[in-house]
């Protein structure tokens, strides 16, 4: 099992960055990544000694399946966290690293990289969602799922080298969709049900369902394989007690951060330099 408390550390460093911003200097390499996410983007920047520096992110419904929809909308988000972080810190964000779902096609990679450009930064490093949270994890063994709005993606690792990647449309989006139904409520009243921790115990028995066909998903790409070990980052992975389902499903140890939605916008920011 991986040490989850300087994870922990660091994430919680860049919760803070949401409202505070560390100064830099005006000459220093800033580290930047992008997430265009189904259900949230968001904009890390790091220092040169790979610190939390900044952060920002808007609720956006640009992205569905991993798929840039809405390219001027995504573009103008993308611009204007870009311009409060430029003056959050005094400083032109000129270089950014950006990352897609696993198996994503060479023509939406390509889109995702408009977006960011068409912001006015210039995309430095393009890499699967899992393997850029691995970037914070440091996964040497295992199985990286990365469960977002709109699809659920893994990475297997062995000797800290990625062998296999796959991605599967069901995310927090269809969460959203099952409660709106089972509480009679709009979409927007079931994302809000859904972000409410306190909710979650009350809420969990609707959702199972999703979370075990998110578990069966990680199971069928798994299978005959040799994994000791599950890390669930992303942020439909904030659901209270979503790893209990998955261990039972795949009947292996599976882990996850205590903020598992920001791991992957870090990793992005820390691959911006490669």
């Amino acid at each position: 099992m991986l040490d989850f408390s300087s994870v922990d550390r660091i994430i919680a460093d860049l919760e803070m960055c949401l409202e505070t911003t560390r100064e830099v200097s005006a000459t220093e390499e800033l580290l930047v990544g992008v997430d265009l996410g189904t259900a949230y983007i968001v904009l890390v920047v790091m220092n040169s000694r790979k610190e939390p520096v900044a952060c920002a992110m808007e609720f956006a419904q640009v992205v569905k399946d991993g798929l840039v929809v809405d390219y001027m909308g995504a573009m103008q988000t993308v611009r204007r966290l870009k311009g409060q972080l430029e003056e959050r810190l005094g400083r032109e964000l000129e270089k950014a690293a950006i990352a897609v779902p696993p198996g994503t096609g060479e023509s939406d990679c390509k889109t995702h990289g408009y977006v960011v450009e068409g912001a006015g930064m210039e995309v430095t490093n393009l890499l699967d969602e899992p393997t850029a949270a691995n970037a914070v994890l440091g996964v040497e063994n295992g199985v990286i799922v990365d469960i977002g709005g709109g699809t659920t993606g893994l990475s297997i690792l062995e000797n800290g080298k990625v062998v296999y990647v796959a991605d599967e449309p069901t995310g927090g989006t269809h969460l959203s969709l099952v409660l709106a139904g089972a509480y009679k409520v709009s979409f927007e009243e079931a994302e809000n049900l859904k972000k409410d921790n306190s909710r979650h115990p009350e809420i969990f028995p609707s959702v199972r369902p999703v979370v075990q066909k998110m578990a069966s998903i990680v199971k069928s790409h798994i299978e005959g394989r040799n994994i000791s070990s599950v890390y669930l980052v992303g942020g439909t992975c904030c659901l209270t007690n979503m790893e209990t389902v998955f261990e039972k499903e795949l009947g292996i140890p599976v882990f996850k951060p205590a903020n598992p939605f920001l791991v992957t916008p870090m990793g992005i920011a820390l691959s911006s330099c490669v």
